[in-house]
């Protein structure tokens, strides 16, 4: 038997070569084309959620941390734009997370300068959503990536994740009912890690012992959530800046 001669070899591989451009050319070819379709994906959800520029909604909200005793308890929430958040509750001291004001949709799509892209198809509770990857562009932001899965017949976020800087990875995830024209849920169930979360002067710890702080060292490691039930939202009426004060 012959051995191959060079010639064949090098054409073997000078093919090798051609296709694997092309492959490579093909694929940064589409990818931005792929991309902006999420892009206007996201835009149209915004689009949606810019529509409102206050609310105000009363609601329930029943907090899980394990280290801490809080009743539920009514609440009125109060919204403005860009990304003024606040929630009051009855009574006693509304417990929500560092970086809570995230309760909001419309600080989780605040970024102006990302790359959106396609991470698949899932359904959530029934319902068929897309999943998009939020990248920000910009240096120095407090968000490293968002990843929401968006129900896109109906342009409403049904999950959101979202990793930062400074306060770890926290999750919401939403229910719609009578407000979803406006984009606004009628639950949200935001989860967070408790590992770093400051106790808020006034609450009262689950135990009172000597070993309360190895105990509360050890519960911190845990997930802690915070659900919010709305209702009766007054949408665009106008809500005074003083509400967000103090």
């Amino acid at each position: 038997m012959k051995p191959k001669a060079p010639a064949d070899h090098k054409i073997k591989l000078l093919l090798v070569k051609q296709v694997m451009l092309l492959s490579l050319f093909v694929f940064c070819f589409l990818l931005p084309a792929f991309s902006q379709d999420m892009s206007d994906l996201i835009n149209k959800v915004k689009a949606r959620l810019d529509a409102v520029s206050d609310y105000t909604a009363e609601g329930v909200m029943k907090t899980n941390v394990a280290f801490i005793k809080a009743p539920i308890s009514k609440v009125k929430v109060f919204y403005k734009k860009p990304d003024r958040f606040k929630v009051k509750r009855d009574g006693g001291i509304s417990v929500l997370p560092k970086g809570g004001v995230s309760f909001n949709l419309n600080s989780v799509l605040s970024m102006t300068n990302f790359a959106a892209i396609a991470a698949g198809d899932i359904t959530i509770n029934g319902t068929p959503v897309k999943i998009v990857k939020l990248i920000p562009l910009t240096e120095n932001q407090d968000i490293i990536l968002t990843t929401l899965y968006i129900d896109d017949k109906n342009l409403l976020i049904r999950k959101a994740s979202t990793t930062t800087r400074e306060n770890g990875t926290y999750e919401m995830e939403m229910s719609y009912g009578k407000y979803s024209n406006y984009g606004l849920p009628d639950k949200v169930i935001f989860s967070f890690n408790t590992k770093d979360y400051k106790l808020p002067k006034g609450l009262t710890l689950e135990f009172e012992d000597s070993d309360a702080a190895k105990k509360m060292n050890k519960l911190k490691n845990k997930k802690g959530t915070v659900e919010i039930h709305y209702k009766n939202y007054q949408v665009n009426k106008g809500v005074d800046d003083a509400v967000f004060k103090g």
